[in-house]
């Protein structure tokens, strides 16, 4: 079933994957960074907190590796969230375990975030759902100056013209699978769902601006940034710099 905004778009429900496939390499600890606690909560949960409140979301499916889907199912239940949530196996790698999520997906469009962005808004979310581009991603300018290569520099690259890309992202369901199953059966690999559905559709998406706070936690000094945002612009409640 569809509803409609505000504005009279036809918006429909919408499936999340929320991609959750740390092993905790990277941070060096034997627990995945998204147990980590961040404020007394696992980052999980913050990320979960959001989603929870879209009216939108009927379901969210959580990729994690085998081991640790038992310990995620208990941490959701301990926090007690209301939309539907199935925690699936993952797979190797991201692309795998979003083309399985997608495998599980029931409704028309689908969202992908990844469990250790624990800052995304729920703003955030609403503005990406209801944008009329029926793909679209949060991306931030690149402040720095980036050249091609690797031992030598062998190319330049116009800074303007290129974007930091970002999640949460959204997509037709039907679309973005049918690309995730063209990648599979030729070897292709991407990093994230936008460059694998516009390679196969040549179809554009639309680039909402991001933030700098909506930022991934991957290594050690991630961490210590995501508590101090916590606790200055969270707890501090100051409301101009970061809004939940």
């Amino acid at each position: 079933m569809s509803r409609k905004n505000r504005r009279g778009d036809l918006m429909s429900n919408v499936s999340c994957i929320l991609l959750s496939g740390g092993i905790g390499a990277r941070m060096k600890l034997a627990t995945p960074k998204q147990f980590l606690l961040v404020g007394g909560k696992p980052i999980l949960v913050h990320v979960l907190e959001r989603i929870d409140t879209i009216k939108e979301i009927k379901e969210i499916i959580i990729p994690s590796p085998k081991e640790f889907i038992e310990k995620t199912e208990e941490i959701i239940s301990n926090f007690g969230f209301s939309t539907t949530i199935h925690c699936i196996e993952g797979g190797a790698t991201r692309q795998e375990s979003a083309y399985k999520g997608l495998l599980e997906a029931s409704n028309e469009q689908t969202v992908i975030h990844e469990a250790v962005r624990p800052f995304v808004t729920r703003e955030e979310f609403v503005e990406l759902i209801q944008n009329p581009d029926e793909a679209a991603i949060f991306g931030l300018d690149i402040p720095f100056t980036v050249l091609g290569g690797n031992d030598y520099i062998e190319e330049n690259l116009e800074r303007n013209y290129l974007i930091n890309v970002q999640l949460p992202q959204k997509f037709p369901t039907a679309k973005l699978l049918i690309a995730h199953q063209h990648a599979e059966l030729n070897g292709l690999s991407f990093t994230e769902d936008a460059s694998l559905y516009f390679d196969f559709h040549k179809s554009k998406v639309k680039v909402l601006k991001g933030s700098e706070y909506n930022f991934k936690i991957t290594n050690p000094i991630d961490r210590k940034l995501a508590e101090i945002i916590y606790t200055e612009y969270i707890l501090g409640g100051d409301g101009n710099v970061y809004n939940v």
